[in-house]
């Protein structure tokens, strides 16, 4: 389970997972009661940021079985091993995670600048040993850093700045449309009505909605990026590798011998000094299997992940051209279309498609 395609799957290491010398049920209440952690947060109406950051500790060794309390008391507080997302406090060494006080500047860094909710700063802090947990890696992985940094880029961040009020856009524009299907909106809608009952215990259990709401979308990402999105990766690297052997020793005709969503890993590997095998703008064309038509494809890269423009488009001669017309043309056997704007072709065969790649580059 969650193993990636280049790697096998690891044993859970012992160190994340210490085991007791004696079991709970064998200790006295007493004891047992001390064993058990405590998380505290807010009562009263509740956010996405906290709903997730109570989750997330719960997928941790060391709050994994955590009860909850949700009260803004101080002396219930006091009581609690971790408290996020009230309180005023940001102390790691405290175990206290509260983002509303003033001069509360913390962010995730690696380029990140958006300022952290209660969510952000359990997923800085515990975010690694989360993800190592899921995956079955070590801790230590280059995997798991990786895994990490993606998931805040693509799930944490929208859910910090959410929390914290802080625009999406860097002017004022206006959007043009309202969009309220996003996770924070959809826990803030579990709230009770303004006419409906607000007592704590129907608060309380609608806050356990929330938790598994956040949970299941969270785990969700985090099972998508570790299991399709990362194995990608590493499938364009060894792509890369091979094609230089087999295809083309420049290094600008990548072949996969499957399809894989490639463009954002190369653009991302490229920046990366330490992958060697790719060097940033050196790849042209990535040529695939289209696995619905049975045909392969010839894609020119673009000048970014979002970009319409191509590093080297496919040739201006052969641009609208199909079938029999784009084979005469290009005097390559198996043609069947090159779009109009050059940046992506068919042929029949996975030489045909080569082929219309060299034969580009040389154009």
């Amino acid at each position: 389970m969650f193993a990636f395609r280049s790697l096998p799957s690891l044993p859970r290491l012992s160190f994340l997972f210490p085991r007791a010398s004696m079991s709970t049920v064998d200790l006295p209440d007493t004891k047992r009661q001390k064993m058990v952690k405590t998380i505290g947060t807010h009562n009263g109406t509740f956010h996405c940021d906290e709903a997730l950051a109570v989750f997330m500790l719960r997928q941790t060794s060391v709050y994994r079985d955590a009860q909850l309390k949700r009260s803004r008391d101080p002396a219930v507080l006091t009581t609690c091993d971790i408290v996020v997302d009230v309180g005023a406090i940001y102390d790691e060494s405290k175990q206290l995670f509260d983002h509303h006080q003033r001069g509360f500047i913390e962010v995730f860094g690696h380029g990140f600048e958006t300022k952290l909710s209660s969510a952000g700063l359990v997923y800085k802090h515990f975010g690694q040993e989360i993800i190592a947990n899921r995956v079955q890696l070590p801790l230590e992985d280059i995997k798991v850093n990786i895994l990490w940094l993606k998931l805040y880029k693509e799930f944490i961040e929208a859910i910090d700045g959410i929390d914290n009020g802080i625009s999406q856009y860097a002017n004022d524009m206006k959007p043009k449309y309202r969009n309220r299907t996003d996770l924070s909106s959809r826990v803030g809608a579990l709230n009770p009505w303004w006419n409906q009952s607000t007592d704590s215990q129907t608060v309380d259990a609608l806050f356990e909605k929330a938790l598994a709401l956040t949970g299941q979308e969270f785990l969700g990402k985090l099972d998508y990026y570790a299991n399709a999105w990362l194995p990608a990766r590493d499938l364009l690297i060894e792509s890369v590798s091979a094609s230089k052997t087999a295809v083309d020793p420049s290094g600008k005709i990548i072949l996969f011998e499957q399809f894989l969503p490639w463009k954002e890993h190369l653009f991302e590997i490229e920046a990366d000094e330490s992958v060697t095998a790719v060097k940033p703008n050196q790849a042209i064309y990535v040529v695939y299997p289209d696995e619905t038509a049975g045909s392969w494809r010839i894609q020119a890269v673009p000048l970014s992940p979002e970009s319409f423009e191509s590093r080297k488009a496919l040739p201006e001669a052969w641009r609208g051209l199909r079938d029999d017309e784009l084979s005469k043309v290009s005097g390559i056997d198996g043609g069947i279309f090159i779009h109009a704007s050059g940046f992506i072709g068919g042929n029949r065969t996975k030489d045909g498609a080569l082929k219309i790649a060299q034969a580009a580059l040389n154009l």
